[in-house]
C-alpha cells in the first residue's frame, strides 16, 4: 500500500444502498436520503448491535464500524468535500522586519471550498482527526500547497511555509515520499520550502519529530517549529530539533508592546535561538505597536492581521509607519 492509498475517503452518496455484515450474511437496504440512512444506523444500535456489526455503502471501499459510520453520515458533507478535494489554498504574508518590511515569505493556508455555509478549516481538520481522516486530508493539503505556489511565479528568494501534523508521518523515510514527488514533479525548488509542524504543544515524541525534520532538510527543504511557548522554548528542545526557524505563539505577541512577562518571554526566545542559528518569527501581529517593539528587540520575520489577511493570491502589504 502507497501512503497515498492510506484513509483515502469514499464519498457517501445521498441515495443508494446501506450493506449490513453479520458473520458470512450480509443484509441489504435501500435508502433515499441521508436522513433514512441515519435511520438504519440507529434502528441496528437500537437492536443492540456492536462495532463488531460492520457495515458500508454502496461507494465505499470496505466495511467498517457502526460508530465510525455514523459520524460519518452525521458529517457527510465534510465526508464528501475531503472525498472530492474541493480545497483552495489561501497566502498570509510574512515580512522581513530587519528589511525594510520586505517580503519574505508566504505561509500555505487550506481553505474548504463548500457550496453551501462557510466552514471554517477547523471544524475540518477536527472531523478528520475524529474520523481518522487527517492523514489523508493533511497529504492533500500539502500536496496542494505546493502546487498552488508553484503557479504563482513569485521571485525565487520568496519562501512558501507549509504545514503538515507529525502524527500522519509513521515513517518520514516513506511516508514523505508523496510529497518529495510533488516537489519534483512541478518544479519548484526545495529551498523555496519551509515545512512547519502544527499543534507543537501536543507533541510527545521529540525523537520521531527530529527524524521529520531530518527527512525534510536532507531534501533540501527547512524547517519551523510553530507556537513556540506552548512547550518548545527550552534551550534543550531546541538543541535537539534544530528548526530553521521558530514562529512564537501569539498569545506572547499580543501586547508586547505594553506587557512586561511577554517581553522577557520573547526576549529569552530570541537569546536562545540566536545563539543556535535559529530565525525567529513572530506570529498575531494586530498593532503596529507590536510589531515596532518586535523589530526594535531584533526579531527577525513577522506575520498577522495588522500586514496581511491570507487570500486567494499572495498580496505584497503596504504598510505603515508608527
Amino acid at each position: 500500500m502507497h501512503c497515498i492509498d492510506c484513509g483515502v475517503p469514499s464519498p457517501i452518496e445521498e441515495s443508494g444502498t446501506f450493506f449490513v455484515k453479520r458473520s458470512r450474511e450480509i443484509e441489504q437496504y435501500p435508502y433515499t436520503t441521508y436522513r433514512e440512512l441515519a435511520d438504519h444506523i440507529l434502528k441496528l444500535q437500537k437492536k443492540g448491535a456492536s462495532d463488531q456489526t460492520k457495515v458500508k455503502t454502496a461507494t465505499m471501499n470496505g466495511f467498517i464500524s457502526l460508530s465510525s459510520l455514523e459520524l460519518m453520515v452525521q458529517n457527510y458533507e465534510l465526508v464528501n468535500l475531503i472525498a472530492g478535494n474541493s480545497f483552495s489554498t489561501h497566502f498570509q504574508p510574512i515580512i522581513d522586519l530587519q528589511n525594510e518590511n520586505r517580503i519574505f515569505a508566504y505561509e500555505c493556508l487550506l481553505r474548504p471550498v463548500s457550496a453551501g455555509s462557510p466552514i471554517s478549516p477547523f471544524k475540518l481538520f477536527e472531523f478528520a482527526r475524529e474520523s481518522n481522516l487527517h492523514n489523508y486530508l493533511d497529504q492533500k493539503a500539502r500536496e496542494l500547497s505546493i502546487v498552488s505556489s508553484s503557479k504563482l511565479g513569485v521571485p525565487p528568494e520568496v519562501k512558501f511555509f507549509i504545514n503538515f501534523l507529525p502524527s500522519s508521518i509513521y515513517n518520514p523515510e516513506y511516508c514523505l515520499q508523496h510529497t518529495f514527488h510533488i516537489v519534483n514533479q512541478h518544479s519548484i525548488s526545495p529551498d523555496q520550502l519551509v515545512f512547519e509542524v502544527v499543534e507543537s504543544e501536543k507533541i510527545s515524541d521529540i525523537e520521531h519529530l527530529e527524524s521529520i525534520f531530518t527527512t525534510y532538510k536532507k531534501s533540501g527543504m527547512q524547517v519551523a517549529l510553530d507556537d513556540v511557548g506552548s512547550g518548545y522554548s527550552t534551550l534543550d528542545v531546541l538543541q535537539k530539533l534544530q528548526p530553521d526557524f521558530v514562529k512564537v505563539d501569539r498569545s506572547y505577541v499580543s501586547f508586547c508592546d505594553t506587557n512586561l512577562e511577554n517581553q522577557l518571554f520573547l526576549k529569552n526566545v530570541l537569546e536562545i535561538s540566536q545563539k543556535l542559528g535559529i530565525k525567529v518569527l513572530a506570529e498575531g501581529i494586530e498593532r503596529a505597536e507590536e510589531l515596532e517593539f518586535c523589530r526594535e528587540i531584533g526579531i527577525d520575520y513577522a506575520q498577522g492581521y495588522y500586514i496581511g489577511k491570507p487570500s486567494a493570491e499572495p498580496v505584497v502589504p503596504q504598510l505603515e509607519t508608527v
